[in-house]
């Protein structure tokens, strides 16, 4: 099989926009040909406690480790504290960094 893919990517931004995250997931997937690391939790009615929320935080940056890029949904240009330290990390390790809106 010929490899296609341009680049590996992981989504951020608040999951008060999974919505768009997953819309934008699939377009760059099926338009760009990017690998998406898409988070799947932010469930409404799951109850997680601490601990789960420190495994997912961990996991969430080893998505980042093993991308080429990040792509940042920023509604409105909104940005929450949690995806500004994604940034940053980001950064730190020269990831490439695409936004939603500029």
């Amino acid at each position: 099989m010929e490899n296609f893919v341009n680049k590996i990517v992981t989504i951020c931004g608040s999951f008060k926009y999974k919505d768009e995250m997953l819309k934008k997931s699939l377009e760059l997937e099926l338009e760009n040909k990017y690998v998406v690391l898409q988070p799947v939790y932010g469930l409404d009615n799951y109850n997680y406690s601490d601990e789960d929320k420190m495994v997912l935080g961990e996991l969430h940056y080893k998505r980042i480790d093993i991308s080429d890029a990040i792509y940042v949904i920023n509604v409105n240009g909104y940005i929450g504290e949690s995806t500004k330290k994604e940034i940053e990390y980001a950064k730190k390790l020269g990831k490439e960094i695409l936004y939603l809106e500029d």
